[in-house]
């Protein structure tokens, strides 16, 4: 998740940074902080969308199985992130069973900035993941690309639950990278990249 322009506070910038600094996500570095994308800031709207989903494959096969567990974690991490978005904080959330302190330290500091300006944020992303490499190394790998939608998941000022304003020229949907490791039997994402790209 990476924006040729970067905003240094709320969502904007907790999503840029999840997958392009340490996360996802991102999962963070300067996530949310999307720029560039011609006419399609409009979906900052606070209706919620569905929880962030992967849809696995059958299971059919040793490969099938382990993407689908890799997108199990996957979807797992997003869907930690965005409880900790809504509420500026990752008490109790699952964060800490899926996402790796490497990747969690981008998402920690966008929640911080989050808190000392009392925002949050409304509703949720939508999600597409697709396991594009698995390594089968002594430290199993896999890469992840994903097309976030942003549309329905809005930066809100906690107290007045104003939408707070980003750049109109933000992307709204962009790429993603995310890579994982397995630890034993768990796969656990390590780091998430936003692109500056549009999808």
């Amino acid at each position: 998740m990476k924006a040729t322009q970067r905003q240094s506070t709320g969502r904007e910038q907790a999503v840029v940074r999840t997958r392009k600094g340490t996360t996802a996500l991102l999962l963070t570095g300067s996530l949310l902080v999307l720029a560039g994308c011609s006419g399609n800031d409009s979906g900052t709207s606070s209706k919620p969308s569905s929880t962030p989903t992967a849809v696995s494959p059958t299971p059919s096969s040793t490969v099938d199985a382990v993407s689908a567990a890799v997108l199990a974690a996957y979807t797992s991490s997003w869907d930690a992130q965005t409880e900790a978005y809504s509420k500026a904080s990752s008490a109790g959330t699952d964060l800490k069973k899926s996402t790796t302190l490497r990747a969690l330290f981008d998402i920690e500091h966008d929640l911080e900035v989050m808190r000392k300006a009392g925002q949050v944020t409304v509703g949720k992303p939508v999600i597409h993941p697709k396991v594009v490499r698995v390594t089968n190394t002594k430290m199993p790998t896999a890469t992840v690309t994903d097309c976030i939608d942003t549309t329905h998941w809005t930066l809100i000022d906690k107290a007045s639950k104003k939408k707070v304003p980003l750049p109109t020229t933000r992307l709204i949907k962009y790429v993603s990278t995310a890579t994982l490791e397995k630890w034993g039997t768990k796969w656990m994402v390590t780091k998430l990249t936003a692109q500056e790209q549009a999808c």
